[in-house]
């Protein structure tokens, strides 16, 4: 008897090279067993049980799931779905939209919620390590979510964890959630991802979310333009794995320098904790600043995102804006991850 691996990726039979024939005669079969299992899961398969670390564990057909599904929740369709699960929120570094959002739609959706934020009254100041704590708080909870500020904590915390762990940010590296967000936001107003043209400015060095989102927009192809100082460039590697993923990129230093419209502009601060030598901050800092006489250089129709905080990038009076969905993009942090939590935890 000859075993045969087919690999399967996010629902999708994959070719086996070594054996094409076998793969040729058993493919009908392997496809409808793995369509009934979709269909069956709701197709939740890819998420129930699961951890997101990174954009890079979601393709297209995932993020459009996570859409279709914020959408429900937000129009109302699922209610009470967290009853009788509990989140554990880690947030070794500070935050503010990130974990009330969490908190709000756990609680919003009637779960519960532990944990902390900053180390000082936990273990960690004792010398406890990070694979301990995790190791500790899955047995106390039915989901983490953590914030770190070393890259590739939060996929050593998914290794070791007996429970989902959603990543909330580790480092420079991912911010997968937010990214759910700025793409369901950008769908409200704009149902063709593929069809848009979308601005980042400021710090693309540093900046998690403009590299989550910068990957997961060239998934639709969407056109991208890069502005910021030289400094703080959208690094080479992302820079090159979104081009093979067929966006075409344009960069420049100046907002001035666009020679067409855009129908986003997602503005980021310069991140100064980031920075490892202050006189490089100082170089950058205060490079762009929004203001309405921008905004209408800019086009009449383009929409400003942030993920916020801001410092003074973009002027108060700019608020007023019908322009400017930031706020909205944050307040759509409960609906998205309360989608999100209902979707890991298998009850959506």
């Amino acid at each position: 008897m000859r075993l045969v691996r087919i690999r399967v990726q996010h629902g999708h039979l994959i070719n086996c090279r070594k054996h094409p024939a076998v793969f040729e005669k058993l493919q009908p079969a392997l496809s409808i067993e793995i369509a009934t299992q979709k269909n069956i899961g709701g197709e939740n398969m890819y998420f129930n049980g699961k951890s997101i670390v990174s954009i890079r564990d979601v393709d297209k057909d995932m993020f459009q799931k996570i859409i279709v599904t914020t959408k429900e929740v937000k129009d109302g369709k699922h209610t009470g779905f967290l009853a009788g699960k509990l989140l554990s929120t880690l947030f070794f570094e500070p935050s503010t939209r990130t974990r009330l959002s969490f908190e709000s739609a756990m609680k919003y959706m009637g779960g519960g919620v532990i944990g902390f934020t900053g180390t000082e009254f936990t273990s960690v100041k004792k010398g406890e390590t990070l694979s301990d704590t995790i190791k500790t708080v899955s047995g106390y909870c039915d989901v983490i979510v953590i914030r770190h500020p070393v890259e590739g904590a939060a996929r050593l915390a998914s290794e070791v964890s007996d429970v989902p762990v959603i990543n909330a940010g580790d480092g420079a590296n991912q911010h997968p959630t937010q990214t759910f967000l700025d793409l369901f936001t950008m769908n409200e107003f704009f149902t063709d991802l593929s069809g848009i043209r979308v601005g980042f400015l400021g710090d693309l060095k540093y900046g998690r979310t403009v590299h989550s989102l910068a990957y997961a927009l060239s998934l639709y192809k969407t056109p991208l333009w890069f502005v910021s100082p030289d400094l703080l460039r959208m690094p080479g590697y992302l820079v090159e794995e979104i081009k093979a993923n067929g966006s075409q990129i344009h960069e420049y230093n100046e907002l001035d320098e666009l020679s067409e419209p855009l129908d986003v502009l997602y503005a980021t601060r310069i991140q100064k904790e980031r920075f490892g030598d202050m006189q490089e901050y100082e170089r950058v800092a205060g490079t762009y600043r929004i203001t309405k006489e921008v905004v209408g250089a800019l086009g009449k129709d383009v929409k400003l995102m942030h993920p916020l905080p801001r410092l003074d990038e973009i002027a108060g009076e700019v608020d007023e804006l019908e322009n400017a969905i930031y706020f909205r993009q944050a307040h759509n942090g409960i609906p998205v991850r309360q989608a999100v939590l209902g979707l890991v935890l298998g009850v959506l």
